[in-house]
């Protein structure tokens, strides 16, 4: 195999004669290295002086297609690597390649993990149905996609029948659906009219999906939400659709799980119509994603799914808390969802107090408590795993994290940023991850901060993520314009499920500062990747990260944790990081591998739910 140097063209490489033994690690970082039994040295074309260690050339191979940092890894290593570690097919991205990277075609990725072959069953098996406005991966906008596909997948492990139903968006991709066939047309009520709807069945890892199509024009558009019809009334339709679709069929699940505003009617539906019919065993679970989002909806709309809007214009039903006693037209939908539901759940333990002490909904959850639970969320650990993800140019473990490094340097190629100097010392580049929607929630003014602090400290980072607001759209806009001709800072405001996984492999630390988090994945996905978080305390971020430097439970210390909102806060967390990654590497390894054993899967806390769901259910 021939080795060489990738060079500018004001550079050569002169053969000096040749050396005993072999080239070491050290030499490699001085630009030499050996071929053909000859060392090679760059030189200057221009003033014959040796060029100085950079850290932008490349060894190669002739025969694989290989380039690896030379600064980062000795001829030997390389060789290994390239021959031994399934690395010799990679083919090195650049900013300027014609198709982005992360656009690249990737293999087909079979999610159904060993762990589904040998998890134990349950004996006592149910039947699930989730209503829901999105699912990962087909129709993902935020977390309640993850969640929706994790939670559903961990059941069906464990035995349990289970479907998912869903918006046929216009937008979704068919070729992403297997074996997708039309089930069923029947005709579902709204606003006065019997609307010609169809039924089709598929599959999406591994589950089941039904999908609902209505002859009319709900949820016809490009994505998933922003369409040009009234997005309330689509999903007023698509809660009693789903029932009229279980009314029709004779399906009688043991639990429909509804979720977040888009299906807060469905209990409403369920128990002051379809339990009159013929539905008579379904019980209903209600999760709550995010608080923030109440289904704000007038007497008059919500009527147009068959029920009286002014039945439930009361303090004890759906009457939007916001306004009692001085407007009754309006209505909350998630209010209306949590006061019939048989049981209310939200996405962690720290998320539910904070519910029951501030905002809007807190007097009703406390009417309700009785019911009112909180179970952390997990990830997919099938879907988010290192060492099978198809996305990543090399797979990794908590055993052997050298695929991670190659990740690294693969997402600094293709994104144009500088390549880490050396493997240890003042040279090491710490990368900071941030994958998120750019709202409010999510700590903007922290995000934005960060990026300039990053910068300040000589590290790198990444922010992937879209603006639903203008405005501040344009703010980050801005902001990509400033820093992304730099080679240190990259700011990506589009959204791409490829992409999100290869950062989340490359990073060191990934921020998530947000306001407040119901539970968040990010940290979660982070640690499983090998990244280290660094978070503010709140919601279920408090529930899954733990301050390294505070020695109260050093056994559960795996992140650098904040508590203010204000910058200077922030500030601490990301010096302490930055310090632990440059000064301690062998801390900073020792912590990486400790937090990817983590296990945040929902093999993990699914057992919750179904335990939930047994209390609830109605044997026949």
């Amino acid at each position: 195999m021939t080795l060489g140097i990738c060079l500018p063209s004001s550079f050569s490489i002169s053969p000096i004669p040749k050396t005993k033994g072999s080239i070491t690690s050290s030499s490699i970082h001085r630009c030499f290295c050996r071929i053909n039994s000859y060392d090679f040295v760059v030189v200057n074309k221009t003033n014959k002086k040796k060029l100085k260690p950079c850290k932008n050339y490349f060894l190669y191979s002739n025969s694989c297609d290989v380039k690896i940092p030379a600064a980062q890894i000795g001829a030997a290593e390389l060789e290994d690597s390239t021959t031994k570690s399934g690395f010799k097919n990679l083919v090195w991205p650049s900013p300027d390649d014609e198709i982005p990277f992360w656009r690249r075609e990737f293999p087909t990725w079979d999610v159904n993990s060993d762990d589904s072959v040998n998890a134990e069953k349950d004996s006592d098996l149910l039947h699930i149905v989730h209503a829901t406005a999105e699912m990962a991966p087909i129709a993902k906008v935020g977390g309640l996609g993850d969640v929706v596909t994790g939670l559903a997948r961990a059941c069906i492990t464990r035995g349990h029948k289970v479907d998912v139903m869903l918006p046929f968006y216009e937008c979704i991709q068919r070729q992403h659906i297997n074996n997708l066939v039309l089930i069923s047309t029947y005709a579902s009520y709204f606003n006065g009219d019997w609307i010609p709807t169809n039924a089709y069945r598929g599959e999406v890892s591994g589950i089941s999906v039904i999908f609902i199509e209505p002859s009319n024009h709900f949820f016809k558009g490009q994505s998933v939400y922003g369409g040009s019809y009234n997005e309330l009334e689509a999903y007023l339709f698509f809660s009693r659709a789903c029932l009229e679709w279980m009314q029709v069929t004779g399906t009688q699940p043991d639990i429909i799980h509804v979720h977040e505003w888009q299906t807060g009617a469905l209990p409403l539906l369920y128990w002051d119509m379809y339990q009159d019919l013929s539905l008579k065993k379904p019980r209903i679970v209600l999760t709550i994603h995010n608080m923030e989002h109440y289904g704000e909806c007038s007497q008059e709309q919500l009527s147009k799914c068959g029920l009286d809007g002014s039945v439930y214009a009361t303090e004890d039903k759906a009457v939007d808390d916001r306004t009692i006693g001085h407007n009754p037209e309006r209505l909350s939908l998630l209010k209306g969802g949590i006061v019939y539901s048989n049981a209310v759940v939200t996405v962690s333990p720290t998320y539910l107090k904070e519910t029951l002490c501030s905002g809007w909904l807190a007097s009703t959850l406390l009417r309700n408590r009785d019911k009112y639970s909180g179970i952390l969320n997990g990830i997919d650990s099938a879907m988010w795993n290192p060492a099978t993800d198809v996305f990543l140019p090399a797979k990794f473990d908590a055993e052997n994290f050298q695929g991670k490094n190659v990740c690294k340097h693969f997402v600094q190629r293709g994104l144009g940023l500088a390549l880490e100097g050396t493997s240890s010392g003042s040279d090491r580049v710490p990368l900071v991850v941030c994958v998120t929607r750019l709202v409010a929630q999510k700590g903007l003014h922290l995000i934005t901060h960060a990026i300039h602090r990053v910068d300040e400290l000589g590290g790198q980072m990444v922010v992937l993520g879209r603006a639903p607001d203008g405005r501040v759209q344009r703010e980050f806009e801005n902001l990509a314009n400033l820093y992304n001709q730099g080679s240190g800072i990259r700011i990506l405001l589009m959204y791409s499920e490829e992409l999100s996984h290869m950062l989340y492999a490359a990073a060191d630390m990934v921020l998530v500062p947000s306001m407040y988090e119901p539970c968040g994945l990010a940290q979660m996905i982070g640690m499983r990747y090998g990244a280290i978080p660094v978070v503010r305390k709140t919601g279920g971020l408090a529930d899954t990260v733990f301050d390294i430097d505070q020695g109260s439970q050093p056994e559960l210390a795996n992140g650098f944790v904040f508590e203010g909102i204000d910058q200077g806060s922030l500030n601490w967390a990301l010096d302490r990081a930055f310090s632990s990654y440059r000064e301690k590497p062998n801390e900073w390894a020792t912590t990486l591998q400790k937090v990817m054993k983590v296990d945040n899967s929902w093999n993990k806390t699914a057992g919750q739910y179904i335990d939930l769901y047994n209390t609830l259910r109605v044997k026949w």
